[in-house]
Formats: structure tokens, C-alpha cells, sequence
């Protein structure tokens, strides 16, 4: 018989490809991920990794095993949670990260009723973008996210992760009322080639959607301003500075002077709920069900 948690660092160790990122999922020591591993290959009879430059892989033994592995914690994780639920009681820490336009639309409010329904839940809440908060958490660190995907830029999100689309919005070209083009009623992308933009910085979903429908009609779009928020890009373009490419969500509040026209082609956003299928708990089923009922996506 196979001890479960040695099949549980089995199936980390396989996920994040190596025994230290394993290791960090489950945050444990390194040398207690070999050790848990050294007694799995006893119990196993087979040697279930082998050197591979400066670290080891998975030998076909291991591969089988862990396909095994992963059923196995899948299923644990579920009787975990379907006990959890016969209590129906929410409680316990909730790690909460997503961009900043996406927590404002729809959290708070969301937060402020979850915590009145369940005094014992205890969440927390970072901002930031996709690219750097997706990765902490695949490790574990976060247990739900807020993360945006455009419709020209699809997100890529890594293998064991589930996923609920909250709001699908459109997407505009903010740009002072005194610009020579504030008065069209649709902007072709293809025109704005000698425009002057502002946008989130580089290797954020903002960014490289506008890079991407940009670079599609022809022109590369010189990016003067890398500025995080919303509010400041907007700033930036009520001045006559530049222009800014940003979502329905983003758009509020708008300082004086500022015109939001739809683009030729069209673009989109969506905003998703993220978070680990295998660690479903019941106050990340909560709140994604909250949100999704604030956003008015309800099953």
C-alpha cells in the first residue's frame, strides 16, 4: 500500500517538473521531498527518478507512477472537499490576487458580503498583473484569481487550472475631446500608426494586446508612457499626451475631457475567476459563485 503523501509529493514534483518547485508547492524542505521520494522508490521496488543535467526527471516507472499519483490526490482533494461542505461551513484563510480595474468592478461589495455571512473566513488580497500572479498561483501561493484575457491576446493559463469567465467588455480608444479624431464615431487601427500611447508595462496582458492589434493593421505603435494604472493613463490622455487603449472596467472614473471611441476591428476583454481545480475548497466555490452572481453570470 502507498502512503498518500509520498504520492502527494510524487505528484508535485511531476507537476512543477522539479524536485525544489515541488518542494515550494507544498512547502516543504528539498531534502524532505528526497527523502519522501527515497522511501516511495522503496516501497515501489523501481527507481522512479534518474540525473538529468543538474537535476533528475521522472524514469518510465515514475511516469506511470504518476499518473497514478495525480488520480489518487485529485480524488483525496475531492473527499477533502465534499467533507468540508457536509459542515457548510465557510471559514479559514482566502488568498485573493487579480489586476486592479477587474477588483474594483466586482470585489469589494463580493468581500463585504462574504465576510457578513461568514464571520470565520479570513481573506487577503494583493493586485497585480496576470504574467507575474498566475505563476504564484500554479505554486500555491494564492488560492483564486481575478485575471484578464483579450480577445486578440488570448491568456495562457498552465495545466491544472479551472476557470469561470465573469464579464466580457469592449475595449476603446481613450483620447482627449481636443484630438483631431474625438469627434469619429469608430477609430481604425490602421490610422493611429503615428499616435503616441500609454499603456501597462511590458509583458502585461494591456501591453501586448496593444502591441499585437497594433502590429496587425501595420504600424508599431511607439509606447512613450508604461504607467499600472488605469487612472494615471487616463490622466495622461486628458492632458492631450497620448492615447490609451483600455477596457469598459477601466474607463471609470474618467477625468474631464476624455473621449472613449470603439476601435476597426472590434476588441474585447474578458474577466476570469482562476484557481487550482485540485484545491477547490469550499470558500474559493463560494466566492466564485458570489462573484459570478455580482457580475450577473450565474449557472
Amino acid at each position: 500500500m502507498f502512503n498518500l503523501e509520498r504520492l502527494r509529493v510524487l505528484d508535485a514534483v511531476a507537476v512543477h517538473g522539479s524536485l525544489a518547485a515541488g518542494a515550494r508547492a507544498l512547502h516543504i524542505t528539498p531534502s524532505g521531498v528526497s527523502q519522501q521520494l527515497a522511501k516511495l522508490e522503496r516501497e515501489s521496488g523501481h527507481r522512479l527518478f534518474e540525473p538529468h543535467g543538474r537535476t533528475v526527471r521522472l524514469t518510465h516507472a515514475g511516469r506511470v507512477l504518476a499518473a497514478y499519483a495525480a488520480r489518487v490526490v485529485a480524488q483525496a482533494a475531492a473527499a477533502e472537499a465534499d467533507l468540508a461542505d457536509l459542515d457548510d461551513e465557510i471559514l479559514g484563510p482566502l488568498r485573493l490576487g487579480g489586476v486592479g480595474s477587474a477588483l474594483r468592478a466586482l470585489l469589494p461589495d463580493v468581500l463585504a458580503s462574504l465576510t457578513a455571512a461568514h464571520p470565520r473566513l479570513t481573506p487577503t488580497l494583493v493586485d497585480g498583473e496576470g504574467v507575474d500572479m498566475i505563476p504564484r498561483l500554479a505554486r500555491g501561493d494564492l488560492d483564486l484569481l481575478l485575471v484578464e484575457s483579450w480577445t486578440n491576446r488570448p491568456v495562457r493559463l498552465p495545466e491544472g487550472l479551472a476557470l469561470r469567465t465573469l464579464a466580457v467588455e469592449p475595449v476603446h480608444v481613450a483620447l482627449s475631446e481636443r484630438h483631431p479624431l474625438a469627434d469619429r464615431g469608430t477609430l481604425d487601427l490602421a490610422a493611429l500608426g503615428d499616435e503616441i500611447w500609454t499603456s501597462c508595462p511590458p509583458g502585461t496582458e494591456p501591453y501586448e494586446a496593444l502591441l499585437q492589434a497594433m502590429r496587425a493593421q501595420g504600424p508599431e505603435p511607439e509606447i512613450r508612457y508604461t504607467v499600472s494604472e488605469f487612472a494615471t493613463q487616463l490622466a495622461l490622455v486628458a492632458e492631450g499626451l497620448t492615447l490609451a487603449l483600455l477596457p469598459e472596467a477601466g474607463q471609470r472614473p474618467a477625468p474631464p475631457g476624455v473621449r472613449f471611441l470603439p476601435t476597426r476591428p472590434s476588441l474585447g476583454r474578458e474577466v476570469m475567476a482562476v484557481w487550482r481545480a485540485r484545491a477547490e475548497s469550499p470558500a474559493v466555490r463560494a466566492c466564485v459563485g458570489a462573484l459570478a452572481e455580482r457580475a450577473g453570470t450565474r449557472d
